[in-house]
């Protein structure tokens, strides 16, 4: 523990909860690992840490969406890397894997504290933001105004003596401490546990299990339209700057993310990124009640129990059949592509004959239909390519776009010394110069000509998908 003398803004804070000193930090509060720009470019791919929440990071009717990630897509598509998402609960412990390597972003609505200065490098502002009372409206609100006004706490001085319930090393413990000093009584001051989240607490006020938390004001907004019993306009702040962070000692990582952040701003797509989750609240409504939201819902799709059947005959895990056949048709069992490709798996009419399809906008019999092929594409695939994880990319690179090109590719990988039964950097990497004529006229181009951009990043695209929907679906 350490004495106040150390001057620390949480333990002048503290004073006014009868607390000299401050807790003991559970985490790594310096880095442990030197990995900056080159080395994240090195190896492919930004990790990082996002909250769990239904604003910055969810799955809607299949498709990966929310503030943070959309703003972390563009940020790799500036930096040339893919995304790797962590989801983490709790700021602790997104410090303390900031600092050990485990995450490069901590892209969380962070306040920006002075305290929290001393772990952490912070971006520059995405936006200012005030806290905000969240609480519950008192029965019969919408037809008696007075009732509403009357009931609610609106005076912070109010607050003395009442106990607010808030996530644990939160920005807003801090603040309900200082203005409890600001008030000149004590609030009494209840911090979840270090995994709790601001979106369970607001829940518990909903139900009466408690009858006070604290929010972001957007956050409070998002959460008071899905939620009309609560009141989220009492303010407990200034307008405080929120932004992401990085390590200490990673000035390129904060650097570049500074850069790119005032391009987006200039260019106005920070602004409408903004604008579909914070000021867009009806469409955020829809997309909170529905079942298919992972954070609200229990289902990817409606057609989740027929694709965990037809995995089970391919020993596939369901949630990647799911998506496969997200990418295929975006779950529509109506779609019909210019080449005549048919249904949630895209059946192309030869398949349909060949797997005797009745009615190929079944959902039912497309999806077993297209399993179908997939299983005996693994079975080609199978007499080459004993791991199978890397048969899975040649299976879905073959699905995608015939298997002679593929065949093809791997020919070609091991004439010129790649490794036939590895994808990445090999065959996929022979497979997109069958558009050069100096691969795909070699005798071992058995296809030919093959635009094969696509089918690769096809593998890339349903396997990251197939990542994300492991985090939200069981």
């Amino acid at each position: 523990m350490q004495s106040c003398v150390t001057g620390r803004a949480l333990c002048v804070a503290l004073l006014v909860a009868s607390s000299c000193t401050t807790p003991d930090r559970n985490f790594a509060t310096e880095p442990e690992v030197s990995i900056d720009i080159p080395e994240i470019s090195k190896r492919g791919y930004l990790n990082a840490l996002v909250d769990n929440n239904s604003v910055s990071y969810f799955i809607y009717r299949g498709e990966p969406l929310g503030y943070e990630y959309e703003l972390l897509k563009r940020l790799c598509q500036r930096l040339r890397v893919e995304l790797k998402i962590t989801i983490i609960s709790g700021l602790e412990d997104a410090i303390n894997r900031l600092n050990r390597g485990e995450g490069d972003i901590i892209a969380f609505p962070l306040t920006v504290t002075t305290e929290r200065r001393e772990w952490m490098s912070f971006t520059d502002t995405h936006f200012t933001s005030t806290q905000v009372l969240v609480q519950k409206k008192p029965a019969g609100w919408e037809s008696n105004p007075g009732l509403l006004e009357d009931s609610l706490l609106r005076d912070p001085a109010d607050l003395i003596g009442k106990v607010v319930y808030v996530k644990a090393q939160s920005s807003f413990a801090e603040r309900l401490r200082n203005l409890s000093a600001e008030i000149g009584g004590e609030i009494i001051v209840k911090e979840d546990s270090s995994g709790g989240e601001t979106e369970s607490l607001i829940r518990q006020v909903l139900t009466g299990q408690i009858k006070y938390t604290v929010a972001d004001q957007p956050f409070g907004m998002v959460n008071a339209t899905y939620y009309p019993d609560l009141d989220v306009k009492t303010v407990l702040s200034l307008p405080q700057q929120i932004a992401w962070a990085t390590r200490l000692n990673a000035p390129a990582v904060r650097d570049s993310i500074n850069i790119w952040l005032a391009d987006i701003k200039r260019a106005g797509e920070f602004r409408q990124i903004y604008a579909k989750y914070f000021n867009n609240l009806k469409s955020t409504r829809v997309r909170m009640q529905s079942d298919y939201n992972s954070f609200s819902g229990s289902e990817l799709s409606r057609f989740d129990d027929v694709m965990k059947e037809a995995a089970a005959s391919i020993s596939w895990d369901w949630r990647l059949i799911a998506s496969v056949t997200y990418q295929e048709s975006g779950f529509d069992p109506r779609v019909e592509s210019w080449a005549g490709a048919m249904g949630l798996m895209q059946l192309m009419p030869a398949t349909v004959a060949q797997f005797k399809v009745v009615n190929v906008m079944d959902p039912r019999q497309n999806i077993q239909a297209g399993v179908s092929v997939l299983k005996h594409l693994d079975d080609v695939w199978a007499r080459t390519v004993s791991d199978p994880q890397e048969r899975i990319k040649f299976v879905l690179a073959s699905y995608n776009v015939g298997l002679t090109h593929v065949t093809d590719a791997r020919n070609l990988a091991r004439k010129y010394g790649k490794d036939p039964v590895k994808w990445d950097d090999n065959v996929a990497f022979y497979l997109i110069l069958k558009s050069d004529p100096k691969y795909y006229r070699d005798p071992l181009s058995v296809a030919g000509y093959c635009r094969c951009e696509g089918p690769v990043n096809y593998v890339k695209e349903v396997l990251s998908r197939f990542e994300e929907y492991k985090i939200h679906y069981r």
